[in-house]
C-alpha cells in the first residue's frame, strides 16, 4: 500500500513517469484492478500518450464495465484519437448505466464536439455541471467548447469556475492563457501559462505555449529556450517542432527551420500547414520552384487538422501560429 500511495502522490503532483514506474512495481493482481488501470491511463493521458492511455482505459472498462472513475478523461482521449465509434459507444453506455453522473454527459459532449456540433456539445457539458457542480473537468471542457465558438466571455467564466472548485486545476489556467493569447494579450497569457506550469512542470504543451507567447513578445531567444525545454520533455511533439520552425524562420535561420520541418513531415505527413511553411521557407531562400511545389502540396492536402495555418508568418512576420487545443 505504501508503493500504491507513492504512485497516487506522484500522479497528483503530475510526475507522470514517476507514477508509472511506481505502479509497475505493484503485484500483478493490484496492477490489473480497475482503479490502478485508470491511474496508469491518467498518467499516459498527462504525457499526451493517447494510444497508451486508451489501452489502459479499455482494460479498466473491460474489467469493470460500470466503473466511472476516469471515464471523462477516457472520452477526451478518444476525442484526441478521432475514434468516433468507440466514443459514441462509450457515451451511450455511460448514459445507460449512470445518467446522473457527470462522466456520462462529458462523454456525450465530447462525442458532439468531435462532430464539430459545438452548440450541442455545450448543452451536454452544461448538463454535466448541473448534475455535479463540483466536477472540475466539466467546467474545463465547457470552457474549451466556448473557445471554439469564440464566446470568450463565457469561456473565461467557465475556467474561473473550475479554479474556484480546484485552484490546482492546471487545465483551467491553461484555458485562460489560450484565451488571452488569442486576444493578443500576451503578458496576461504568459502569466496564466506559467501558473499552469508551476502546477504541472512536466508538460511539453505548456512549455510550448509559453514559447509561443515569448516569441509574440519579440523575445525569440527566450522562446527558443522554452521550446527546446519542451522538446527535451517530448522530442516527438509536433506542436513544439512546428512552432520552433516558425521562430527559426522569423529570425532568419531558415535552413534550420527547413531541417526541423523535414523531421516533422515524417510525424505528420498529411498536415497542410507544414507544407505551407516549407513553401514560405523555400521562397525566402530564393528557391521558387521548390516553394511552388510545397504550396501546391499544401493546397492538395486541404485544410489543416492539427495545426491551424491562419496565423503562419509572412515573409517578415514573426507571429506564431494558432494551434487547435481541447
Amino acid at each position: 500500500f505504501t508503493t500504491l500511495g507513492g504512485g497516487v502522490c506522484a500522479l497528483a503532483l503530475y510526475r507522470s513517469r514517476e507514477a508509472l514506474r511506481v505502479l509497475r512495481q505493484l503485484p500483478a493482481t493490484v496492477r490489473s484492478s480497475p482503479w490502478v488501470l485508470t491511474l496508469a491511463a491518467r498518467a499516459h493521458f498527462e504525457l499526451v500518450e493517447y494510444s497508451k492511455a486508451a489501452s489502459f482505459y479499455e482494460r479498466a472498462r473491460h474489467a469493470a464495465p460500470h466503473f466511472l472513475e476516469g471515464m471523462e478523461c477516457y472520452s477526451t482521449v478518444l476525442w484526441h484519437l478521432h475514434r468516433e465509434v468507440p466514443l459514441a459507444h462509450l457515451a451511450h453506455s455511460l448514459v445507460e448505466e449512470s445518467r446522473l453522473s457527470p462522466q456520462a454527459w462529458c462523454a456525450v459532449g465530447n462525442c458532439f464536439s468531435l462532430q464539430k456540433e459545438h452548440e450541442t456539445a455545450i448543452r451536454f457539458f452544461e448538463r454535466a455541471v448541473q448534475v455535479d457542480p463540483s466536477f472540475t473537468y466539466a467546467y474545463t471542457l465547457l470552457g474549451h467548447e466556448h473557445v471554439y465558438t469564440e464566446n470568450f466571455d463565457k469561456a473565461l467564466s467557465c475556467f474561473r469556475s473550475a479554479l474556484r472548485v480546484d485552484e490546482r486545476h492546471y487545465n483551467a489556467w491553461y484555458g485562460l492563457g489560450t484565451i488571452y493569447y488569442r486576444q493578443e494579450k500576451h503578458e496576461k497569457a504568459e502569466l496564466h501559462f506559467r501558473r499552469a506550469l508551476e502546477i504541472n512542470s512536466g508538460s511539453s504543451v505548456l512549455h510550448c505555449y509559453i514559447g509561443m507567447v515569448l516569441h509574440a513578445r519579440k523575445l525569440s531567444a527566450e522562446a527558443l529556450e522554452m521550446l527546446d525545454a519542451a522538446l527535451r520533455i517530448d522530442p516527438h511533439n509536433p506542436l513544439v517542432k512546428f512552432n520552433k520552425a516558425i521562430v527559426l524562420f522569423a529570425i532568419d535561420r531558415a535552413p534550420q527551420a527547413r531541417h526541423g520541418l523535414g523531421e516533422l513531415k515524417e510525424i505528420a505527413p498529411r498536415e497542410a500547414s507544414i507544407y505551407f511553411l516549407i513553401g514560405k521557407i523555400y521562397k525566402k531562400l530564393g528557391q521558387p520552384d521548390k516553394a511552388m511545389a510545397a504550396f501546391s502540396a499544401s493546397m492538395d492536402l486541404g485544410s489543416s487538422v492539427a495545426i491551424d495555418k491562419h496565423r503562419l508568418p509572412d515573409d517578415d512576420d514573426g507571429n506564431t501560429s494558432t494551434i487547435h487545443n481541447n
